[in-house]
This record gives structure tokens, C-alpha cells and sequence, in this order.
């Protein structure tokens, strides 16, 4: 019997479920660093949270990573051009990291939070995440550290989906062995070949590491970027019918197992792209649910205006957060009063966010993010688009 999905058709169906599922992964985020950066949450029950979501964040942000690559090579267009595609991320990113880069620095400045002149343009110009130094690393928006691992991978990708879209399709599934070798490496490399010293006391590390080695395996965008490639083998597999039949609930099941499983592992692997891998099957699995519309919950309208605008979520919850970090100062709350004032920031942040989908990132992308063809030289000759003109998927 065949143990494979074999589309029907070969023009893709909308990823609405994938949408949804970005909701997900910033709320993980949105559980560490509430957790982490407030005491809103008293008490044994406190300690237990935060020790439950203490990855929760860094589990977000590589389903993130590995989602980028699938989409980008799933929205590929026959005949694009580098500085089509360039633009079009520019477009989509550029306008959002500018205004919460402004709001994030009247947060550090009215807080004389000690921040160098190499933070300040590091952060502005995303390339925070290429210092392996802590203060610039997560200087000024301490989240936009990925968005300079994503501006690395769009950089990359003309040249990337040049090389992979060449891999025959019985090959697909021995490179995604080759990266997750290559992922296994580079924990093994921070591990055993990266600098210990000096010791580090953070991000859930109790001194038995250095932040070279964290920076490694969690920063670094080359390493990061071996995921965004697993997106990519992940695509393709998908749209040429190799991915088995794992469903929705049974890839759900194994993204949280990975992420248990990642509570147990040594820091460096549970906190980068080695546990993040988990999250992989959930995207295929999501991907042929709705190529094949079967029941998907996270194709829900809820699910997907959240996944709609997690990427303004994403941006503004750590400065939310820090700012009412800053507004409460010691006190202390009940257990209920806590997470009430939890959910507060939460629907604060997620305001906030619409309000940035709705008046800059939207009206910017249909203004200038549209795609349209030029006289360069097109870098994806070849590509077949897996989707239909006019649909929409995550972005």
C-alpha cells in the first residue's frame, strides 16, 4: 500500500494551517518571556511555569525558521529575480523592525539600560545576531536577533534554491539526512570545539557554559540557516508527493514530545535547531491537510488572523513586556491577581500587534510588496510555483 501523499493536482491549494500554526509558535514565545522577564506569576507555581516554558521560546522561533524556508520555496515563481524577491522581504520586514526598533529605543534609553554605539547599528541594520557578544546580540529589541538570522536566509535564498531545486527527487530525503547531520555537527561542535570561557549565568544556563557556545548553535545565522534548509527539502518533498502519511494529530503529538524531550537534553541541544526538527513533521502534515482539506483546527478563523498577525506580535510583546516589567518594579501579586495581569499584557501586546498588521505592515506590502517582473536576470528559472496565483499562504 502507498505510505505517501500524492497530490492530485499540481497547483497547490491555500496553507491556511500553517497560518494558524505561526499563532502557536509566537504564544510560546510570548509563555518564556513573560515568564522570564516578570514575576507575575508567584510562587512553586511560578518556578514550575517557568521551568516547563523555559524553551518554549527558542522551540517558537525554529518552527520559525524551518516555516521559512518551506513557504519561500512553496510561493517561488518561475522567472523571479533576485532584487524582485529582495524587495518583496524587504517590503515585508523592513517597515515592521524600524518602528519597533523606535519603540524598543525610548524603552533602553528611559531606562539607561547600557547600550553601545555597536548595539545600536548592529541592531538597526539586523546584524545583531553575526556578534558573539550578549550585550549586542540582544541589544535594543531583544527579540530582533532572529530577524537578523531571517535577513541572512533571504539574502541566501536565490542562491540556496538554485543549488536545492537541482536535488532529484528520489534525492530530497537523503539531503534532509545530510542537514540533520549537519544540525547533530554543530551541537557537537559548540559542544566539544567552541571556547567554555568565560562561564555564562543565563538564559537557563547555571555556568557550565559559555555564551560563545550558546551564540553558536542559537544565533549564529549559518548554523540557524541549516533549518531554514530543512524548510526548503521540506517544500519540495511535500509537493512531490514524497512526505508519508502522518497525519495532523499524530504531528502535533510529536512536536510536543520533542519539546519534552528537549526539557531533558543538554542546553545546546535543547535550546536550537537540534530540538527544533521535531517541529518539522507538523508543517508537512499541516501543508497536506489542507492541500487535501481534511479537518485541520488550525485552519479556524481565529487561528488564522492570529497567524496573520503573529509577525507584529512577535516584534512588539518583548518591549510590552518589559515595559510593564519596569511598571510594576517588586511588587508582588497573588497567584490570581498575577495571571490576570499576565493575560493583561498579553491582550496589550496583541492590540499592539494588530495595530501594526493593520497600519504598517499591510497597506506597505500591498503597496510596494507586490510581485512584478523586471529585466534582471531571473535566479529561479525552472521553479515550478506550488501555489495558485492570487492565494495566499503564510509569509
Amino acid at each position: 500500500m502507498d505510505r505517501t501523499y500524492a497530490p492530485t493536482h499540481p497547483v497547490a491549494s491555500r496553507l491556511p494551517s500553517l497560518t494558524g500554526l505561526r499563532s502557536l509558535a509566537a504564544l510560546m514565545v510570548f509563555a518564556t518571556h513573560i515568564l522570564w522577564y516578570t514575576q507575575l506569576i508567584p510562587g512553586d507555581t511560578g518556578d514550575e511555569l517557568r521551568d516547563t516554558f523555559t524553551l518554549s521560546g527558542s522551540y517558537g522561533v525554529g518552527f520559525f525558521f524551518i516555516l521559512s524556508g518551506f513557504v519561500l520555496t512553496w510561493t517561488a515563481r518561475s522567472g523571479d529575480t533576485a532584487p524582485s524577491f529582495w524587495r518583496r522581504r524587504l517590503v515585508k520586514i523592513g517597515p515592521m523592525h524600524l518602528v519597533t526598533f523606535a519603540l524598543a529605543a525610548i524603552l533602553v534609553v528611559s531606562t539607561d539600560r547600557p547600550t553601545r554605539m555597536v548595539d545600536w547599528l548592529a541592531s538597526l541594520t539586523m546584524q545583531q545576531a553575526w556578534f558573539p557578544d550578549v550585550r549586542t546580540s540582544s541589544a535594543v529589541n531583544g527579540v530582533s536577533w532572529s530577524l537578523s538570522c531571517e535577513f541572512f536566509f533571504y539574502l541566501a535564498f536565490p542562491v540556496l534554491f538554485l543549488v536545492l531545486r537541482r536535488i532529484r527527487e528520489q534525492w530530497l530525503w537523503p539531503a534532509v539526512a545530510v542537514v540533520l547531520a549537519l544540525i547533530v555537527g554543530a551541537f557537537f561542535v559548540a559542544t566539544y570545539v567552541v571556547t567554555d570561557q568565560p562561564r555564562l549565568v543565563a538564559f537557563s544556563v547555571s555556568g557550565d557554559l559559555s555564551f560563545t557556545q550558546v551564540w553558536f548553535v542559537y544565533f549564529f545565522p549559518p548554523v540557524r540557516a541549516l533549518e531554514f534548509v530543512l524548510g526548503i527539502l521540506l517544500a519540495r518533498i511535500v509537493a512531490s508527493g514524497r512526505w508519508p502519511r502522518i497525519g495532523l494529530v499524530p504531528a502535533f503529538a510529536l512536536a510536543v514530545i520533542g519539546y519534552v524531550l528537549a526539557l531533558y537534553e543538554p542546553y545546546l541541544a535543547g535550546s536550537a535547531g537540534l530540538a527544533c526538527v521535531w517541529t518539522a513533521p507538523l508543517i508537512a502534515a499541516a501543508a497536506v491537510a489542507d492541500r487535501q482539506q481534511t479537518a485541520s483546527v488550525f485552519r479556524r478563523p481565529t487561528m488564522v488572523f492570529l497567524g496573520e498577525i503573529s509577525f507584529g506580535f512577535y516584534m512588539v510583546h518583548w518591549i510590552v513586556i518589559v515595559t510593564a516589567a519596569e511598571l510594576i518594579g517588586t511588587r508582588t501579586f497573588s497567584l490570581g491577581t498575577g495571571a490576570l495581569l499576565a493575560v493583561g499584557v498579553l491582550g496589550v501586546a496583541l492590540l499592539c500587534s494588530f495595530v501594526l498588521y493593520r497600519f504598517v505592515e499591510t497597506p506597505l506590502v500591498r503597496r510596494f510588496g507586490r510581485h512584478a517582473p523586471n529585466s534582471g536576470t531571473p535566479v529561479l528559472t525552472g521553479a515550478t510555483p506550488l501555489r495558485a496565483e492570487g492565494q495566499r499562504v503564510p509569509e
